[in-house]
């Protein structure tokens, strides 16, 4: 295939790929967009066969790589029909990791590939070091976020070290640094910068990531998938390939959007989540056993169900509790149930409930939800005194009024869902155990708050039960 047939299959790619951005940013459009991002990768893929001329190379070559394919595609599908929701963070975390390894990798072999050679174009010799920079902090960072999530060597909590800010600087300056000896070394010594460029943005990655905690990790993820995109836009200017200049571009801009919009929902700048800033209240607030003791009310699935004979409106308020328990099918059958007996339900959603972003609406959406009943946090908010009982489920500080309340407090201004304004608030919870911000919750001893300490699937099938025998 020639030169302009190639960019031509290229650009047909590139407007797949923003189509299938568009159809993600509704549920009803969502698949038809996922498809056409696969048709979109699928006519790159046999574009770049047909412009590098690998059924040229020899059967060698088509073996290794359709073998390596046909591996990453495998382990891609098992990931991908065997992941929990619960998991689906860490997963998306290990995907910007992967794909900004990659990139590093590739931009280092083809800086390999013209070692000994006459000196290659500046061009290719920055973007090569971007590719190695980018790409190395993102697969570490990556790894670090996953870890943090899954708690298996990290904890959960910022980790900052001593002058944690100052030795970041110096190991990135160090990478930059590293850049301007491969672009202006001399061929002998460009591999040798590359791996001291790797190396050095390895350990920036994870630098810049363990300051991160829990409950930044949204944003801690989003900013990942931009770097994985720039690092691939990266790539494509080392191997002079549009498909990844276009796409690394698409989705570093994208994923740099979404970063913003996660800082605006918790009111913090991105600098001050990158720095685990608003981890720690700057005064020393009320103890949960202050703010608790003789005031929480516990309640049964039998009393909630008699608030639900006479309530006209419910307003469920998913959290990260009802994605451990599972339980977004049961949620839906007290959803249906209440609507049977005539009662108006909508679902509140908060743009940081959960561990990544949409995570509620796809744990929601993935039950059968009516896409039209999920309420943004702008939309639902002027409703709440109009409501009878809204019901929070493993929800804590999206729904913490101390947001609105404590200037000290470490999601001061940070936008919450104002369920406190409702007639009645019914929490279910296994226990008063703070959100990942680390505070106590005055909701839960509120007047017209009723505490049920249960699982969360359980506590749904349980009220269903009640309501039914009501």
């Amino acid at each position: 295939m020639n030169l302009p047939l190639v960019n031509l299959a290229y650009l047909a790619s590139a407007v797949l790929f923003i189509l299938a951005l568009k159809g993600l940013t509704h549920p009803r459009t969502a698949v038809r967009g996922n498809l056409l991002g696969a048709v979109g990768m699928l006519v790159a893929i046999l574009a770049t066969f047909a412009g590098r001329n690998v059924l040229g190379g020899g059967a060698d070559a088509l073996v290794r790589i359709l073998g390596a394919m046909a591996v990453g595609g495998a382990i891609g599908a098992v990931l991908a029909t065997r992941i929990q929701m619960t998991a689906m963070p860490q997963m998306v975390a290990l995907l910007n990791g992967f794909g900004g390894g990659a990139s590093a990798l590739v931009a280092g072999a083809a800086l390999a590939d013209v070692y000994g050679h006459a000196a290659p174009p500046a061009t290719f010799l920055i973007a090569t070091g971007v590719s190695g920079l980018i790409g190395g902090v993102t697969f570490s960072g990556s790894l670090i976020a996953f870890d943090k999530l899954q708690e298996m060597l990290l904890p959960g909590r910022p980790i900052v070290l001593p002058v944690h800010q100052a030795v970041t600087a110096v190991i990135l300056a160090s990478g930059l640094a590293m850049i301007y000896w491969i672009a202006a070394g001399d061929g002998d010594t460009r591999l040798l910068a590359y791996g001291l460029l790797v190396f050095f943005a390895l350990a920036g990655g994870v630098l810049l990531t363990i300051p991160i905690g829990g409950a930044d990790m949204p944003v801690a993820i989003a900013l990942l998938n931009s770097y994985s995109g720039l690092a691939a836009a990266a790539t494509g200017f080392v191997l002079e390939n549009n498909a990844l200049i276009i796409t690394g571009s698409l989705v570093g801009a994208s994923g740099f959007i979404l970063t913003q919009i996660m800082c605006r929902a918790m009111n913090r700048s991105l600098a001050n989540v990158l720095t685990g800033g608003g981890t720690a209240a700057t005064t020393p607030g009320a103890s949960a056993d202050d703010m608790y003791a003789g005031k929480v009310k516990a309640t049964s699935a039998e009393e909630i169900a008699m608030l639900f004979d006479g309530a006209r409106r419910v307003v469920i308020v998913p959290g990260y509790g009802l994605a451990v328990s599972q339980a977004q099918h049961a949620v839906r059958d007290l959803a249906t149930l209440l609507e049977s007996r005539g009662t108006e339900v909508e679902f509140a959603i908060h743009p940081v409930a959960g561990r990544m972003p949409g995570h509620m609406n796809v744990l929601l959406a993935e039950a059968d939800i009516s896409y039209d009943k999920l309420k943004e946090m702008d939309e639902i908010n002027p409703s709440f005194q109009q409501t009878d009982v809204a019901i929070v489920i493993g929800a804590n500080d999206v729904v913490n009024p101390l947001a609105r309340t404590d200037p000290a407090s470490p999601i001061a201004g940070m936008p919450i869902l104002d369920v406190d304004k409702a007639r009645t608030v019914v929490v279910i919870k296994r226990s008063l155990s703070p959100g990942f911000a680390g505070i106590p919750n005055p909701l839960f001893a509120a007047d017209n708050t009723l505490m049920y300490f249960a699982d969360g699937k359980k506590a749904i099938m349980d009220l269903i039960t009640a309501v039914k025998a009501a």
